[in-house]
């Protein structure tokens, strides 16, 4: 399953726009030489983000989306997506006649297929003028979307991706290198700590999960975790850019909790380009590997006369270290303090949003049909009940957490506005035989029962008779009425006869 199955095609476009336009948001060219950049990328060939075919960019083009993402602080990735028509959802090509006689015809005869009720529509709006009816899936998209629905009777080897690591390594040089822009590419990993915490489980290894700026080296947030997760992730970059602000791009290895869906989802969401190195390569990752050596050399020396060392006490000397020691002291590599390079920038970065932003957006898109039968959706080997007035949508979209299930929302799959927030179904409440009365999605008028056969059965009988054709049947009845005749007259002359 591909990870944009349920995104639409907006999505993908503004993913495409961001990903060709991302690098020059995080290492702006110097004064003057935007335009050869530009015209550098114009020489590129794409993916086509829904026929994957090549496609190219005319410079024109790049500089638009270049520009509208430079000026968006707040949503960089959503601008770029394509503008939705005005009359989405409003189905303008059914007349209200057309419309009216639908309602009608499918609260007459719920039974119908969708085919059907087509059919007989387009002989009904011939036979009373009602217009022109459009194509049936136009028809059958707008019966789903007014809840007219049918009712039925009830271990490490040698993979792929290590083996071009290598090969790219013997074929290419290995050079430093380094952001021109504070916040313009941030690193982030997990590190194995070399001794464990006492907890109330008994001695854990403990997970060190660390961001680190690139031009800077400054430590964003480092901070112990029990396990190696994309909630510890997510944890932990929230707070990196809560105290900082949200970066340009993110470099990670190609671990679980880096490529799980919350991880890139929300990094699109915040308009920051995730880049993933390639599998057995740690170099690509050098400043943090190098910030390793530093903990274990430094930090982790100075615990050793700790005994019952646990979590929290971990964390206190940790936190204590960096910013006091690491942040302030001389780079080797730099030839000053990170904390002085950061401050002096240049700084591309941009405002943090809100906490309950930052959460929203670590979260996984889900798609969901809805069961009919009672208006629940399964989500995570549980049932959450969807609000009545969704009910007339076969499908849904949600957000949600799998670390945090307390927080599951419906949105807009164009948008991602947020629709509605969904609980799990509570049974024992269900109990106590309370029920609101459903309000109706439409408002049809009330049809009246003509007498008459259906419109394409009318036309059909019409068609028939007037073919000219003999009748392909004789009547049983009128069969019996000539037999009787015929009996009586030869009773009358037998009487005649003895008479």
């Amino acid at each position: 399953m591909s990870n944009d199955e349920h995104d639409t095609a907006s999505q993908r476009w503004a993913r495409l726009r961001f990903a060709i336009i991302g690098p020059l948001l995080a290492a702006p060219p110097k004064r003057g030489r935007l335009r050869g950049a530009l015209e550098e990328l114009a020489k590129k060939t794409w993916k086509h983000p829904s026929t994957s075919e090549s496609v190219c960019f005319a410079v024109s083009t790049i500089e638009r989306w270049y520009y509208r993402a430079k000026n968006e602080q707040r949503d960089p990735v959503g601008v770029l997506r394509r503008r939705m028509r005005k009359d989405v959802g409003g189905h303008p090509s059914l007349s209200d006649g057309v419309r009216r006689a639908l309602a009608a015809q499918h609260k007459e005869h719920p039974s119908w297929s969708a085919q059907l009720h087509y059919d007989n529509l387009v002989a009904l709006a011939k036979e009373e003028g009602l217009g022109a009816v459009p194509s049936y899936t136009t028809v059958r998209r707008y019966m789903r979307s007014h809840a007219m629905v049918r009712t039925r009777p009830r271990s490490r080897r040698q993979t792929e991706g290590t083996e071009r690591a290598a090969q790219r390594l013997e074929r290419l040089e290995v050079r430093s290198y380094e952001s021109t822009h504070v916040h313009g590419l941030w690193h982030l990993d997990f590190h194995e700590g070399s001794r464990k915490v006492l907890e109330r489980a008994g001695w854990l290894q403990p997970q060190l999960f660390g961001v680190l700026d690139d031009r800077s080296r400054w430590c964003c947030h480092l901070q112990w975790y029990l396990d190696e997760t994309a909630e510890a992730l997510a944890h932990g970059l929230s707070q990196a850019m809560q105290k900082c602000k949200v970066p340009r791009a993110l470099m990670t290895d190609g671990g679980a909790a880096m490529r799980a869906e919350e991880t890139w989802r929300g990094l699109e969401e915040l308009g920051v380009v995730h880049e993933l190195t390639l599998p057995a390569s740690p170099y690509q990752n050098g400043k943090q590997e190098s910030f390793w050596s530093q903990v274990e050399g430094r930090l982790m020396p100075m615990l050793e006369g700790v005994v019952d060392l646990d979590l929290r006490k971990l964390n206190e000397a940790t936190q204590a270290w960096v910013e006091l020691e690491y942040n302030r002291k001389v780079h080797s590599e730099i030839g000053m303090p990170p904390l002085r390079r950061y401050l002096e920038g240049p700084d591309v970065g941009r405002p943090c949003p809100t906490s309950e932003t930052l959460r929203n957006a670590f979260r996984c898109k889900v798609g969901r049909t809805q069961r009919r039968s009672d208006g629940t959706i399964r989500l995570a080997g549980l049932r959450f009940e969807l609000p009545s007035r969704l009910r007339q949508m076969p499908s849904v979209s949600v957000r949600y957490a799998r670390w945090d299930l307390g927080r599951v929302d419906v949105v807009d799959p164009n948008t991602g506005v947020l629709v509605a927030r969904i609980l799990p179904l509570d049974k024992e409440r269900n109990a106590d035989g309370q029920r609101r009365h459903l309000q109706p999605v439409a408002h049809p008028p009330e049809p009246v029962r003509s007498g008459e056969p259906a419109p394409l059965l009318r036309r059909l009988m019409q068609e028939y008779a007037a073919s000219g054709l003999p009748p392909a049947y004789l009547p049983k009845h009128e069969l019996a009425v000539v037999v009787d005749d015929g009996g009586d007259e030869q009773q009358q002359r037998d009487e005649e006869d003895e008479r």
